[in-house]
C-alpha cells in the first residue's frame, strides 16, 4: 500500500489513538477530580471496555451481511462526536455512566471494521498491517505527552473537550474511508463462524486473547493514579505512557519480519511471558523509578507483539466474508469483556487490598493467558506465519 492509500488508513490510526492517549491515561484521575471513589472509577472504566462485548458483533454482523464497512465506521464516528457531548456534559455518576455506555456503543464499533477494511486492502501483504498501524501509536504518544503538560499546568478540567476535538478529527477523516473492491457485498454466502469456533485452537486464542486484556484492565483504570500515589507528577506518568507506546511503535517497525521467522504462535506466548514480567516489576517495584521506567519498555510486547500476532492469527482463521465477525470477536471477548473484567476487579481490589495487589492480579492473569496460549498452540500444530 503506497500513496494517498496509505496515508488515508495511516490518518483514521492516527486520530482513533490520539483520542484514546487524551482518554484512557487521564480518565482515572479526571473522574478522582470530580470525587468519584476507586469503586465508581472501575464501574466507570468497565462501562467503557464492557459495550465492546456487543457493539462490535452487533456491527461487524451488519457490515459483513451488507458489504458497507466504510459507511458503518462513518456512522460510527458520527455519533462518537455526538454522544460524547453527553459525557462532557453530564452531571452526576449515573448520568455519567448512561452517556458512556450510549457513547462507547458507537465508538467501539469502528475499530474493528476498520482493521478489517485494512487487513482486506493489504490483501496477501497482510503482515506489513503493523507500518500503517503504527502511526495510532505516534497518534497516542503525541497526545498524551502534550496533554500531560496541559492538565499539570490547567488542572483536568478540559479533558473532554480534548477528547471531542479528536473525535471530530475521526469523523472527517472516515469520509475519506472506501470500501475495497471484492470485498464480500449483500447476503452473499459466508463460512459459518460455528466451524470456526469448533478448531480447538481458536477458542484457546480467543482465552489467551481474553487474559491478557484483562490483565490490562488495572493499567488502563489506575496506572496514572498510582503512580501519583508514588510521587511521581502527572507529567512524568504522561512520559512514562507515551515511553510505552513508543517502544510500541519500534516493535511494529520490525514485527512483520518476526511474524514470517517466528510464526504468530510463538510470539503470542513470548509477549504473554513478558506481560507477567511487565506487572510483576509495578506491583512490587514502583517506588522506583529506572525499574518503573524499564518496565514501560516492555508494552512492546504486551501490545505491540501480542496485538500483530493477534491480528494475524484472527486473519487466518476466520477468512473471507468472515473477516469483520472475527474482528468483531476477537475485540468484543479481549478488550471487551477481558477489559472490563480487569477494569471492574481492579476497581474492588484496590478499594479493599490498595495498588500493588491489583497490579500482582494482572501478573496473574498473564500468566492464565500464557497457559491458554500454550494450548491453543499445540491444537494448531503448526505456526502461523
Amino acid at each position: 500500500m503506497k500513496g494517498a492509500s496509505y496515508w488515508k488508513f495511516s490518518g483514521f490510526y492516527f486520530f482513533f489513538f490520539a483520542g484514546l492517549g487524551a482518554f484512557i491515561p487521564y480518565w482515572g484521575p479526571y473522574l478522582r477530580a470530580q470525587g468519584f471513589e476507586p469503586e465508581q472509577i472501575g464501574v466507570l472504566m468497565a462501562v467503557v471496555q464492557g459495550t465492546k462485548i456487543l457493539a462490535p458483533n452487533l456491527w461487524g454482523w451488519l457490515a459483513d451481511y451488507t458489504g458497507r464497512r466504510a459507511g458503518i465506521i462513518r456512522l460510527g464516528a458520527l455519533f462518537s462526536v455526538v454522544l460524547f457531548l453527553g459525557v462532557a456534559l453530564a452531571p452526576g455518576y449515573l448520568w455519567l455512566a448512561v452517556a458512556l455506555a450510549s457513547f462507547s456503543l458507537f465508538w467501539n464499533a469502528i475499530l474493528p471494521q476498520f482493521e478489517a477494511t485494512t487487513l482486506s486492502a493489504l490483501g496477501r501483504e497482510s503482515h506489513l498491517y503493523s507500518h500503517i498501524r503504527l502511526w495510532g501509536s505516534i497518534g497516542f504518544i503525541i497526545s498524551v505527552v502534550g496533554l500531560g503538560e496541559v492538565f499539570r499546568r490547567f488542572g483536568m478540567q478540559p479533558l473532554p473537550w480534548f477528547v471531542l476535538a479528536l473525535l471530530a478529527g475521526l469523523f472527517f477523516n472516515s469520509l475519506l474511508v472506501r470500501d475495497v473492491p471484492g470485498e464480500k457485498e449483500g447476503s452473499a454466502y459466508v463460512p459459518s463462524v460455528r466451524n470456526v469456533l469448533r478448531q480447538p485452537a481458536v477458542p484457546a486464542l480467543l482465552l489467551s486473547c481474553f487474559f491478557m486484556q484483562a490483565s490490562h484492565g488495572p493499567y488502563y483504570a489506575f496506572f496514572t493514579v498510582y503512580l501519583e500515589d508514588f510521587g511521581y507528577t502527572r507529567t512524568a506518568a504522561g512520559l512514562l505512557w507515551a515511553l510505552g507506546v513508543a517502544a510500541e511503535v519500534g516493535v511494529f517497525l520490525v514485527v512483520h519480519r518476526w511474524l514470517l521467522r517466528f510464526g504468530a504462535w510463538r510470539l503470542m506466548l513470548a509477549a504473554l511471558a513478558l506481560t507477567a514480567l511487565r506487572w510483576t516489576v509495578v506491583a512490587l517495584m514502583a517506588e522506583n523509578p529506572a525499574l518503573i521506567t524499564a518496565s514501560q519498555t516492555l508494552h512492546a510486547a504486551s501490545f505491540g507483539i501480542y496485538h500483530a500476532a493477534a491480528i494475524q492469527l484472527i486473519f487466518h482463521y476466520f477468512p473471507g466474508g468472515l473477516h469483520g465477525r472475527g474482528q468483531a470477536l476477537y475485540s468484543s471477548l479481549s478488550f471487551g469483556l477481558g477489559g472490563a473484567a480487569g477494569s471492574l476487579v481492579s476497581g474492588y481490589v484496590w478499594a479493599a487490598l490498595g495498588g500493588p495487589p491489583v497490579f500482582g492480579l494482572a501478573a496473574f492473569m498473564a500468566v492464565a493467558g500464557f497457559v491458554a496460549a500454550t494450548a491453543g498452540m499445540r491444537f494448531s500444530g503448526r505456526t502461523v506465519s
